[in-house]
């Protein structure tokens, strides 16, 4: 049940001449305006298609199993292992990966299903937490084995461990967050 996905992606150019490993190991000013090579090119689209790919089936398998839309799942999951099961709804955001307007709306659905619960914060009177309730951690608790059944499965087991520890190494850098 594999479609193509569609992503758009830049202009491909040839590779560029051959360096040597110093000029490799040292970096270089690269000129925004230019294009990706084809190495580039590659990884680029190959970390779309699959991020694309897995996570629209993801999102259908956790819909059909629970009627929990993958980015609730999230947020759920994040006030789940939070200290105290709050979170301060800028650190929410940076968690689930949201806008902070986007995170807004998200827990506004949320807190109307009873899933979370708003709690002013004493310390910044504009500052508010956002809770998980008891109804929450009940709905995450029965989607939750599901859904990481469906990452192994879809995700987890095209990777060795090894794979997986490279995997993280590589994706966990400091990346720009805006």
């Amino acid at each position: 049940m594999s479609k193509d996905v569609q992503v758009a992606t830049p202009d491909v150019l040839p590779p560029p001449p051959a360096e040597s490993a110093l000029e490799e190991a040292a970096p270089q000013a690269i000129d925004p305006t230019t294009r990706l090579d084809e190495l580039e090119h590659s990884a680029w689209r190959a970390f779309l298609v699959a991020h694309a790919r897995v996570a629209r089936r993801l999102e259908a398998d956790l819909l059909a199993a629970s009627d929990l839309p993958l980015a609730e799942f999230d947020v759920l999951f994040q006030l789940d292992i939070a200290d105290g099961q709050r979170l301060r709804m800028n650190e929410l955001a940076n968690r689930v990966v949201l806008s902070r307007a986007g995170m807004t709306r998200l827990v506004d659905r949320l807190v109307a299903d009873g899933l979370v619960g708003r709690v002013k914060c004493d310390s910044d009177a504009r500052g508010a937490y956002a809770v998980l309730t008891e109804r929450g951690r009940e709905r995450l608790e029965a989607a939750r084995p599901g859904h990481f059944a469906a990452v192994r499965r879809l995700f987890l087991a095209a990777f060795t461990r090894a794979d997986l520890e490279n995997l993280t190494e590589l994706l966990d850098r400091d990346f720009p967050t805006d």
